[in-house]
């Protein structure tokens, strides 16, 4: 799974599951045993975070809502994903 981006200990991936169980963007989040898939809209669609973690995360998708859909469409596509700044 193309790793989009690490900061603060979140990793955060990304891919197109073309007819699988989620048909909306999103990305797969993982923060030490959690795991998170959240929707670019930024409902939870499986796993959950901490809350701290959670709101990183959810900032960090909010600064990179255009780079994070761009994404999706080119690996929906088949075409190469490019990496995303982290939070500094």
């Amino acid at each position: 799974m193309p790793e989009l981006c690490r900061f603060y200990g979140i990793i955060v991936r990304m891919f197109s599951e073309r007819g699988n169980r989620h048909n909306k963007p999103h990305i797969h989040a993982i923060y030490g045993d959690c795991e998170i898939v959240i929707s670019l809209d930024g409902l939870i669609l499986e796993g959950g975070f901490p809350n701290k973690q959670l709101k990183i995360l959810e900032g960090w998708m909010a600064i990179h809502e255009d780079e994070l859909i761009k994404n999706w469409e080119l690996l929906k596509a088949g075409k190469r994903y490019f990496k995303i700044k982290p939070i500094r």
